[in-house]
């Protein structure tokens, strides 16, 4: 790991701030990767080698030490999840032992942002493996699809046919689906496992927990109503018993 004091003399993300302090353009900027941080959440619960963030900056380039790309949401492997006592201010990669993320993402905006071009070319600099754009509301304008993955492959981002996009790197796939988050209907984007389907939102998993704990419940009353009846043929009231 570089020193940063000693040797290049790189700030620390003492020094950094967390963001560029743009505003969100909608709410869903932070609720669609903090969807996805959920459910990883779950599904790797046991591991404490990665990091899903939000709207947290990224310090990367050695040129211009000070001055960080934000994306909507970043996820990086092969770090400590939890830094410090408060956890990182930042994301700063003489830090992080020049780990970048392995996947950025994007919720296009009103006011475009360069996420087609100067954005994918600066995730490219950054070595981000995968680029994923979400432009449910104004791809018609940007002349894309609502939904893009592109995997930095030679040094260029290339577009990922098929949906949802498998990633071997991860043995997770992501894609869209309709379903309930932040008690907001909606699509969303997910994680996908390797037969296809999706894994399910925190909301929908305590929803299954309270559907098997109903059904349980009812199969057991059944289950005494019918004991009851074969007691009340032999002739014992259940209520003596």
């Amino acid at each position: 790991m570089v020193e940063y004091n000693a040797l290049l003399r790189l700030p620390s993300s003492d020094e950094l701030p967390d963001s560029d302090d743009t505003p969100v353009d909608n709410e869903l900027q932070d609720l669609v990767p903090a969807l996805l941080r959920a459910i990883l959440s779950i599904i790797w619960a046991d591991r404490q080698d990665w990091i899903l963030a939000c709207d947290m900056g990224i310090y990367y380039d050695l040129d211009n030490p000070r001055v960080p790309i934000v994306p909507d949401g970043f996820l990086s492997v092969g770090v400590t999840k939890h830094k410090g006592e408060f956890g990182r201010k930042s994301y700063v990669m003489w830090e992080e032992n020049f780990i970048p993320p392995i996947m950025v993402f994007e919720h296009v905006s009103h006011a475009y942002g360069g996420e087609y071009d100067a954005k994918m070319l600066k995730y490219a600099k950054l070595g981000a493996l995968y680029y994923v754009l979400y432009n449910p509301q104004f791809y018609r304008r940007d002349r894309h699809e609502p939904f893009e993955v592109y995997k930095l492959i030679e040094g260029e981002y290339v577009l990922q046919a098929g949906e949802p996009v498998w990633l071997p790197e991860l043995n997770l796939g992501i894609g869209r689906a309709d379903s309930i988050f932040d008690s907001w209907e909606r699509e969303w984007l997910f994680w996908y496992g390797q037969d296809g389907n999706r894994y399910p939102s925190p909301a929908e998993i305590i929803q299954q927990q309270a559907n098997s704990a109903k059904q349980q419940l009812e199969q057991e009353r059944a289950r005494a109503d019918r004991l009851a009846e074969k007691l009340k043929e032999l002739g014992i009231d259940p209520n003596d018993l």
